[in-house]
């Protein structure tokens, strides 16, 4: 009778690993994946780390989207020295929509000036468009549009991986509700507890990292939350959907809050002045190895992008 096989690995091996691991850090070998904003990279480990999982929660229109595109697009020029694709599971945007919205990052024309029918847009803007497409595309990005389920996101990374030999990847979702139930989930909770293992699992044996986009539930839309300058404005764990699948799994949750669209005028506590809409507050709820913090950023929607700002001051208190 054959002895059974163990999947342990010894304390001496798991320090050693470490050990590698941080050498390989300080001599620059091993390095995270830089973001447009240095805040950003600075609440994660120098920027978003191999072999983790990025949850972003938000509103319909609080700029996640924005923030995943960003990503990815600045990321090639961002980290030059370090050989990457991305997959992108797509499921809430056709590939053509996503390419205009960089047409009007790169431009600064809104997309209904590039869409609209009889559009004077001028040939330079055409051109512009058409040499940026041309570098963009030696870029190694990849796109899967049809919704799916667990399993099938699961045989699709399979088949990614052996076809690229492996290759490190960056592999992004939009959003985790658009993912399909499978016929033995009984619920939408069902699906997220296995798309969170499936997102643990493909840590393990892939060299990938996961950024995924995630909804907030109805407690953020209680009318006692919009009052200016309690706690309650901020953004919590317990307000991403599926918190409780998605937390065990996530190395680092973001969430991110667009004060102005509840007529906030005073954020949190702290009572900083919101001057406009286009404020975003990011909440780094939970940051495995690095901090939880809260920082402010500024969105240009025409030019699909988001820019770091100063911390607003706060209202005088009487």
């Amino acid at each position: 009778m054959s002895k059974p096989t163990g999947s342990w690995v010894g304390q001496y091996a798991a320090f050693n690993e470490a050990l590698k691991y941080m050498y390989a850090r300080q001599k620059g070998e091993e390095k995270s994946i830089y973001t447009p904003w240095p805040k950003f990279n600075d609440a994660a480990t120098d920027g978003i780390e191999w072999n983790t999982l990025t949850v972003i929660g938000g509103r319909p229109g609080s700029g996640k989207t924005l923030i995943k595109d960003q990503i990815i697009r600045e990321s090639f020029a961002l980290n030059p020295n370090d050989d990457f694709r991305v997959l992108e599971f797509q499921f809430e945007m056709v590939g053509r929509t996503s390419a205009i919205r960089e047409f009007s990052s790169i431009t600064g024309k809104t997309y209904k000036e590039l869409c609209s029918a009889g559009s004077t847009i001028g040939t330079d803007v055409i051109n512009h468009c058409h040499q940026y497409a041309k570098e963009r595309v030696k870029n190694p990005v990849d796109i899967i549009s049809t919704p799916m389920t667990v399993n099938q996101m699961r045989e699709q990374i399979d088949v990614y991986m052996d076809l690229h030999k492996g290759a490190k990847t960056m592999i992004t979702l939009d959003h985790t509700m658009l993912v399909k139930r499978a016929p033995y989930q009984n619920n939408t909770l069902d699906m997220l507890f296995e798309l969170g293992e499936f997102f643990t699992q493909c840590k393990r044996d892939y060299p990938c990292l996961f950024i995924a986009l995630s909804q907030l539930n109805r407690n953020i839309d209680h009318p006692e939350r919009a009052i200016d300058g309690k706690y309650g404005n901020y953004i919590l764990e317990s307000d991403i959907f599926g918190s409780d699948a998605m937390l065990q799994h996530a190395d680092m949750l973001i969430g991110i809050n667009r004060p102005a669209k509840q007529k906030i005028r005073f954020y949190g506590p702290d009572r900083y002045i919101i001057e406009n809409d286009r404020t975003l507050v990011l909440h780094f709820l939970k940051a495995r190895n690095g901090d939880a913090r809260m920082s402010f950023f500024k969105a240009k929607f025409e030019q699909m992008k988001i820019e770091e700002m100063a911390t607003p001051g706060q209202q005088e208190r009487r």
